[in-house]
This record gives C-alpha cells, structure tokens and sequence, in this order.
C-alpha cells in the first residue's frame, strides 16, 4: 500500500507532472527496462504473449529473451486480474527442464477504456537460489515488518489487517496458534496499536502457576489472606489499569478461576483473595491458548460461557510450516540480529544447509527457529553458515514411513497416531500428501487426525 502512495503522490506532484509532460514516453520506458534488466521482469499482453524479457530471467531459466518474445508464457507466469498486486509462490520451469522456485509479484495493466491490457511481474528466487547472495541483498527482498512480526506470507497480511481492526476496537482478542508461533507478539502489537498504547502492557502465563498463585498473581490479596501473606498485593488486573493484559495459554486456567474470570469481564470489577471490598477493572484483555477452546468445551474443561466472552475476536496464527515462504526471511532476521552482537558475522548459507532448513517441519514454529540460529552462532566459525552447524536433528536421516503402513496392515491406534504425525513431518504439514502416503482419502485423514489432536 505505501508504494501505492508513494506512486500516486509522484504523479499528483504539480512540479512533477510539468517534468513529466517534458519527456518522451517511449524513451523513458526504455530507460526504464534497462534499469530493471537486472531483476527478473517480464509483461505480457491481454493474450498471454510475453513482450518482455529481462536477462535475468534469461540466466535463471535458460530460455533466452530470443526464444520466450512474442510466445505464450509459462503456465507459472500467466497472470489474470485477480493476480494484481498478490505476491504468489510458483515452480518455474527452465530449459534443463528442472524447476526454480520464485516468488511472483504481478501489477495489471489496462487500456484507456479500463479494459484487462496484460500484466508485468517480477520473478524473485526463493531462498535456495538466494542462500549465497549478500546478506544486504536478502534484507531488501520485499521485507515486512509488521509491529516486530517478520513475514510476507500472504496468509498473514490477513492476520494483520485483523490486528490492525481489532485495535482499534476495545474488543476482547483470542489469539490462537501452536507454541512458537508468536502469540505475545500479536497481543503486544494490539496494545501498542491500539488507544491503550500509554500504558502497562501485562503478561501471565496460566500454565506456569498454580491455581492459588494465578489466582493471587491476577487478583491480589490483603495483608494475612493466606500464610505468608504479610503485606497487600496488587494483582494484574489492578496493575495494568488503563493498558493491556495477556493470558498466555489460557486454557490451562483451573474451572474455578474461570468462574471469577467471567465475573471480572461481565462485572468489571474483582475482590482480592481476601479483601472484602471490589475494586473497579479497566483493562482491554488478550488472550491466547494453542488448544481449540470448543473441544476443550466439549471435554468438560473449560466454560462455554467464559469461551464466548473470550473470542470476540479470533485470531489465529498459521504454523511456520505452512507460510514456508517466511523461513529463509526469519533466518536472515535473526542472523542480522546476531550479527550486531559481533562475535561472529554469518554473510552467507551453504545451499545444504539452507535446503535442509526449508525442509524441516519447523514444530516448534518461530521460537525454534531462533534458538537453531542462536546454536549455529554458538557451534560454528566463519562467515558461512554450515550444515555441520546446525542441531543434531538436522543431520539425521527423515525415518522411512512405517512398512506396516505400506503394506496396509492393521494398527493400533498409537501406531496410526504415530503414522499420521510422520507422515505430516515428511509432508511438511500438506494434508493432501501427507493421506497420500498414508493412502487415505484427504477426508478419512482429516477426520483421524482431529480425533487424535494432531
């Protein structure tokens, strides 16, 4: 959007349109193209015929700008208008007839009449191509940082169009997403846009407490309301008033705690472990859990009352394994972060390295994939990041699909659990492959790995 603006407002400029009206057209397109020969560009017209292509893309593919001018494009290239500014991910074939990776950021153009006239697009490799080029160069590559969240998939512009909503609103926010992925920095990029931005931004984790300390940790209490409690405590909820509270993993919240949470949100005020008096609550709360709150509903273990006071507004995080467009961006955030440490300056990654760290399945999402950054810093020397740096897990061979599963045998349900969780590491968390090798309809494998809550 802001190179949108940034577009609009240079044509809109008075001096700049007087500038403009000075130039010939033709000549400066062509300027234009020369500049951008270094990138991998291409346009087509309505038909689909490509007019132009950069060298490049000539190099990254082995098809000379000779031999694609004037031909259909690559089905990898094809662009509609529902492609216009969309970043895609794409296989794009070459004339050795291996694939190349790339990432496709299209614009659409049209004639006077507003009529569909062709398209042009860049072609960006993704990071097998891109592990040995300088470190700056990476930083570069279409980098998003949305309130200290790294990403350009585009499943997670989505997410933060909701963030930005959300906060602006005084709404309750659920976010939900697996360990790893990120939670507290959704949570802290509500408050820090929303109208509460002033003041304390608050965390618990419930799961890390027992039921009597959350409860004295979210409430407080009076000076000899328990043994030990020799002077008054104030809770969170009276800590963070005016800003933002964030109950991490809040499903793990005790039933009778969530029945004094209930109240707080309906009632807007809380009595200290005990006091003997209310006190009034203002604050916006935010929070997250990795299990989904209706079948934890379902089983028993949470209200569905205290559910629907919570998820106002859901939020949730996809796994780093299915936004893979994010890892080679992550990896590089870190390494840059590192860096500025000056103990050791990593410029670049072997592509062994590099292709095993796209493979991983990532389980442990953002948080692993920083403390696998942190081991490489800490194990290895040099500028080059090496597969030998990498943790242990990363060297091991993949574990070959169980051979009673191949031959269609019956399992007991551990061994079928532990089949579809192999089968989703192998497939990187593709469902369609994943019952695929399992050769299991995509539906069959569905209902099976919610049943085993996988």
């Amino acid at each position: 959007m802001k190179q949108i603006e940034s577009t609009a407002l240079f044509f809109e400029h008075k001096h700049n349109q007087v500038w403009l009206d000075q130039l010939d057209d033709k000549s400066l397109f062509s300027k234009l193209l020369n500049l951008c020969d270094s990138t991998g560009l291409y346009i087509i017209d309505e038909q689909q015929r490509v007019l132009y292509w950069s060298a490049t893309l000539a190099n990254l593919t082995g098809i000379s700008e000779k031999d694609a001018l004037g031909k259909p494009c690559l089905p990898a290239c094809r662009l509609t208008e529902s492609d216009n500014g969309k970043t895609l991910s794409v296989l794009l074939p070459c004339a050795d007839g291996n694939t190349v990776a790339a990432i496709k950021v299209a614009q659409i153009l049209y004639d006077k009449a507003g009529i569909f006239a062709g398209a042009m697009a860049l072609l960006l490799p993704r990071a097998e191509q891109a592990a040995n080029l300088p470190l700056r160069t990476i930083s570069a590559e279409a980098k998003q940082n949305f309130q200290g969240i790294i990403s350009r998939s585009p499943a997670m512009q989505d997410v933060f169009q909701i963030i930005q909503n959300a906060a602006e609103t005084e709404a309750t926010v659920l976010v939900r997403g697996e360990s790893g992925a990120g939670k507290e920095l959704v949570a802290r990029a509500i408050h820090n846009l929303s109208a509460r931005r002033n003041a304390p931004f608050l965390a618990v984790n419930c799961a890390a407490l027992s039921s009597n300390l959350l409860e004295s940790e979210l409430f407080g209490h009076v000076r000899g309301a328990f043994t030990g409690a020799i002077k008054d405590h104030s809770g969170l909820f009276q800590r963070a008033r005016g800003g933002t509270l964030f109950l991490d993993e809040v499903a793990e919240m005790p039933m009778e705690l969530q029945a004094k949470l209930l109240r707080v949100i309906q009632e807007r005020n809380f009595v200290p472990v005990g006091g003997d008096h209310s006190i009034d609550v203002d604050v916006r709360l935010v929070a997250a859990t990795h299990r989904s709150l209706r079948e934890e509903v379902k089983c028993g273990r949470f209200r569905e009352d205290l559910m629907y006071r919570l998820r106002v507004v859901p939020i949730f995080i996809p796994p780093l394994r299915e936004r893979r467009e994010d890892i080679s961006l992550l990896i590089w955030h870190f390494i840059q972060q590192h860096n500025a440490a000056n103990f050791r300056q990593i410029e670049k990654i072997d592509p062994q390295a590099m292709r095993v760290l796209l493979d991983y399945a990532w389980p442990g999402n953002i948080r692993e994939l920083h403390n696998v950054v942190e081991y490489a810093f800490a194990v290895g020397r040099g500028t080059t990041l090496r597969l030998s740096e990498l943790p242990p897990e990363f060297r091991e061979p993949a574990p070959l699909m169980d051979q009673r599963i191949k031959q269609n045998l019956p399992l007991s349900p551990e061994q079928e659990k532990t089949a579809i969780r192999q089968a989703l590491e192998q497939s990187h968390g593709m469902v369609t492959n994943a019952a695929q090798l399992l050769g299991m309809s995509r539906a069959t494998f569905w209902r099976k790995r919610k049943f085993y809550g996988l």
